[in-house]
């Protein structure tokens, strides 16, 4: 593959990675501001759901950024897991 050329499946990955990261972060970001007003939540399985099809990157910063399910140790524990194995697939697919 020369320079000039694309890495197809890298490509599909990233936009797929990106798109998921971005649902990921707003449904952390909405399920923080339902849990304020009282509102009907979440359920935490679809948050996971998420993280695990490809939106790991954004429900860890979500969780982070909105200090959302911070104290339930396996979202401290699977979410920068889940993260980790989607970037280390990404690096994979870049050297293909």
């Amino acid at each position: 593959m020369n320079s000039t050329e694309m890495n197809l499946p890298f490509l599909i990955y990233f936009i797929l990675c990106a798109v998921m990261s971005a649902a990921a972060f707003v449904a952390m970001g909405a399920d923080k501001r339902l849990a304020q007003t009282h509102q009907r939540r979440i359920p935490e399985k679809h948050l996971f759901l998420l993280s695990i099809l490809f939106g790991g990157i954004g429900g860890m910063i979500g969780m982070f950024k909105f200090h959302h399910k911070t104290k339930h140790w396996y979202f401290r524990v699977f979410f920068p897991l889940f993260a980790l194995i989607q970037i280390a697939l990404g690096a994979w697919l870049f050297t293909l």
